[in-house]
């Protein structure tokens, strides 16, 4: 087992080495992308990867100096293509063109993207495809200033591991003309395609995707693997973009909230449940809390899927549930947090306060947001200890950090 993990270490090892040494030096010879001007959402387009992670670290620890020491950040071996879940808005520009891509900045104006460099090339295709074909059935984009038209957004999502393919047909209305042979066409091109969803958005709202969902393919949702377990993901779950980079991530935090089988574990913002279902092989009992209705649902379905039986879910808001255990009396060993990347509430902050878990550990893809609640809990009894930082997005100024936290000794 042993050299195993030894061997498994090297090729890592070689395989950044050998990035470091071709990859970068390529990416220094390209021209960049063609869509940067107008996209703007790769932040460090054009520029090499080695030095992304630089500036990565450098933010990092100007954060976090003033709480704990940051350990080097853990990098991508291929930054490339990485994004497992892809969106397009759709529209149409004089001429009658129809486009596919992102907004561009400030605008309803659709900037037409055929391939990205960060979003999975198979996801692109099938987007590609979709505007290809919306003329022949008679499809009409949505225009987000009249309202009208149909179709308003295409969501893919595919399975690391298990390369299933789910896609989303965002519409302004439930009825998709001749969907049947629109799903049949869309899957001559792209067999792989395990479900086909159309969710129904009919607000004016800047929200991607509605409330309602309706499977005109397949089972409705794909499952992946995640840290050795399967995951159920839904069209309204969240669920990581970058597989690769969170399966790492999340064995740090475990790691970091040292567990020995005798814990009594929250995972708070729990979503679809994977960091708690992950850590409950090591815990005694898990209590995952989240407010997404649908992500709770998964939830459960996840931990039947995957056997485990040592954790129960909550539909509620994990600030109010915290503060009602500790107003009972009840404590909590562990807290694994995984907020947006706003960061937490001071209502949730205080809650943390209030139940006095030994150790806390903060998942954030908001380092700002994340020094903000670090200030908040070093003042009212917790010394944070360390600090690792990983690039789960490539080319963009965004970082994910675990952060471990301790209560002190009172």
């Amino acid at each position: 087992m042993e050299k195993k993990t030894v061997k498994r270490t090297e090729n890592r090892a070689e395989k950044k080495k050998n990035f470091r040494e071709t990859g970068t030096q390529n990416q220094k010879r390209d021209t960049g992308c063609p869509y940067a001007k107008k996209c703007g959402g790769c932040d460090y387009q054009g520029m090499p990867y080695e030095e992304q992670l630089q500036k990565k670290q450098a933010y990092i620890r100007r954060l976090m100096e003033p709480y704990c020491r940051v350990k080097p950040i853990v990098a991508m071996e291929n930054p490339y293509h990485y994004r497992h879940k892809v969106q397009a808005a759709f529209g149409i520009v004089r001429g009658g063109k129809i486009v596919a891509g992102v907004y561009e900045k400030k605008s309803h104006d659709v900037v037409d993207i055929e391939q990205c460099l960060i979003e999975n090339e198979e996801a692109d295709a099938i987007i590609r495809d979709v505007k290809a074909m919306l003329r022949s059935f008679k499809i009409k984009t949505y225009d987000e200033d009249s309202g009208y038209g149909l179709l308003r957004h295409v969501l893919v999502r595919k399975g690391y591991h298990s390369g299933q393919i789910m896609v989303v047909l965002v519409l302004a209305s439930p009825v998709l003309p001749s969907k049947n042979n629109f799903v049949k066409a869309l899957r001559k091109n792209h067999p792989d395609i395990s479900t086909v969803v159309i969710n129904v958005n009919d607000k004016k709202t800047s929200m991607v995707l509605g409330g309602r969902n309706i499977t005109v393919y397949g089972k409705g949702f794909i499952e992946d693997e995640l840290c050795g377990l399967t995951f159920r993901i839904s069209p309204n779950s969240f669920y990581q973009v970058n597989p690769a980079q969170t399966e790492l991530l999340y064995r740090k935090a475990i790691e970091f909230a040292g567990l020995t089988g005798r814990e009594r574990v929250i995972d708070a913002y729990c979503g679809t449940g994977t960091i708690g279902l992950i850590a409950a092989a090591r815990a005694k009992e898990v209590m995952g809390v989240e407010l997404n209705k649908d992500a709770i649902r998964d939830a459960i379905t996840n931990a039947k899927r995957n056997d485990i039986h040592n954790i129960k879910f909550y539909n509620a808001d994990a600030g109010e549930f915290m503060t009602e255990m500790a107003e009972r009396g009840e404590k909590a060993d562990a807290v694994i947090m995984d907020p947006p990347r706003t960061g937490s509430s001071e209502a949730f902050l205080a809650s943390l306060v209030k139940l006095a878990p030994k150790r806390v550990v903060y998942v954030s893809c908001g380092p700002d947001s994340l020094a903000a609640d670090l200030k908040y809990l070093t003042k009212r009894g917790f010394e944070v200890k360390e600090c690792v930082p990983f690039d789960c997005f490539a080319f963009t100024r965004h970082t994910e950090c675990v952060v471990e936290i301790q209560r002190k000794h009172m």
